[in-house]
């Protein structure tokens, strides 16, 4: 007959080899689940990058237009003070 600590012995291996297994095909199982939400959020950064640059375009068109408009502002507030200066004379 068997040593008893033997038969404990290998009733743990069993045990834990059982138990390794099952943690594996966790593991995996997660990794796996990991991999598709990192693509999801890649695809979001990549969506939220495109909206972005989508507005942004428009904003800096606003942006150009309200600089001409200011210069346009400055150079008749000099012809019009050229103006006054002269009907003073």
């Amino acid at each position: 007959m068997t040593d008893p600590a033997q038969t404990a012995l290998f009733i743990v291996v069993i045990v834990l080899t059982i138990l390794l297994v099952v943690l594996g095909i966790q593991v995996f199982f997660i990794l796996r689940e990991l991999r598709k939400t990192i693509y999801k959020a890649n695809k979001v950064l990549d969506d939220t990058g495109t909206i972005t640059e989508s507005v942004s375009r428009p904003i800096s068109s606003l942006s150009s237009i309200a600089m001409g408009l200011k210069a346009g502002a400055k150079i008749a507030k000099i012809l019009n003070f050229e103006k006054k200066h002269k009907k003073d004379e």
